[in-house]
């Protein structure tokens, strides 16, 4: 498998770190002495998901910590549809916060890290500093639009295809796993992925029971879903990026989603898919550190030509900067791959 040792210049640190009951693969840029950033990648991708923003966070001053998340690529696969429940996706999260040394972190996620990022942040708010938030609504919007939309409802037909065994790992692993790579491509703008990017993607799907892993948090989803939190409520700041031309998501989830948080702002890319990350590299990365970085400096977000992302807000931003986070004594853990090992 190819190694990848370095994304734009910025190297890149490899590391075994523990979960929730499990060992993460861990991807880190930066110097361990910043403020931390975790990044958590959703389906099908891997930490590689990132590959845009982990350079452009890193050099704006910031520890970035990008994981495998549990089931993907490196990090370990258990078989039990248990461990796939969002409350042990939010644990491992919280454990890479503390792996670092600190008791908070600025936390991004897109799809289903997204709402991984969302969960640890309605579970655990004094570990979220600041959350960001890419293409998947609230969590009880989503359930809300999942019941009462007959819309989204036809739009999320393929969670019902994924709780068949067996039948969806052939259609996307099959065939040198052309079923997710042609998924990939379909629903994402021309360009926004090349062959490279397919070809470590084809060997991430690759690894030993990835893909039942993979599908096993929709799974979990439906067959152990976890209890809600006692209120729905955010009262960290939040930023939600949104690609309009998503087919798999309704875009009023976005809007609906500032319901639950009083200090959070909503910026729309009408060109831009559910990859929009990928779609609009340079305007994501700008965004979400002029979020972290607090005063925010002025921002595409303030324009609202064609093209360009509109920002919506439900509150205005603080005016002062938080706190910085809390370091804590750096615990020992699993030790360090002596070689960063493959993508």
């Amino acid at each position: 498998m190819t190694t990848i040792t370095a994304l734009n210049d910025i190297p890149l640190t490899h590391h075994l770190v523990p979960g929730d009951g499990i060992t993460l693969h861990v991807v880190t840029a930066g110097d361990p002495a910043n403020p931390p950033v975790l990044l958590l990648h959703g389906f099908p991708e891997f930490w590689y998901g990132w590959k845009h923003q982990i350079p452009a966070l890193a050099q704006a001053g910031y520890y970035v910590l990008a994981p495998d998340q549990r089931g993907y690529n490196l990090s370990d696969k258990p078989r039990a549809l248990e461990a796939y429940r969002l409350d042990r996706m939010a644990d491992d999260a919280a454990a890479v916060i503390r792996w670092v040394g600190h008791d908070s972190a600025c936390v991004a996620g897109h799809d289903w890290g997204a709402m991984v990022a969302w969960w640890l942040a309605l579970r655990r708010p004094e570990m979220v500093r600041r959350l960001a938030i890419l293409n998947v609504p609230h969590p009880s919007v989503m359930m809300e639009n999942l019941r009462s939309s007959p819309l989204q409802m036809l739009k999320s037909w393929y969670i019902a295809l994924f709780q068949i065994p067996r039948l969806p790992e052939l259609l996307l692993a099959g065939g040198d796993a052309l079923g997710a790579a042609t998924m990939l491509l379909r629903s994402s703008n021309p360009g926004s992925f090349d062959d490279t990017d397919i070809t470590r993607y084809t060997e991430a799907w690759k690894q030993p029971g990835a893909m039942t892993a993979m599908l096993n948090w929709y799974r979990a989803m439906a067959q152990r879903p976890s209890a809600q939190p006692e209120s729905p409520m955010l009262s960290m700041p939040v930023l939600i990026q949104w690609g309009r031309k998503d087919i798999a998501l309704e875009a009023e989830g976005a809007e609906k989603s500032l319901r639950y948080c009083p200090d959070g702002r909503l910026i729309f890319y009408d060109d831009a898919t559910h990859w929009v990350q990928h779609d609009k590299p340079a305007d994501v990365s700008r965004e979400l550190i002029a979020f972290f970085t607090p005063p925010a400096v002025p921002t595409a977000s303030e324009s609202t030509a064609e093209g360009e992302p509109a920002a919506i807000s439900a509150a205005p931003e603080a005016s002062e900067p938080p706190a910085a986070p809390k370091r804590r004594p750096r615990k020992p853990a699993a030790p360090e791959a002596s070689e960063p090992p493959a993508a």
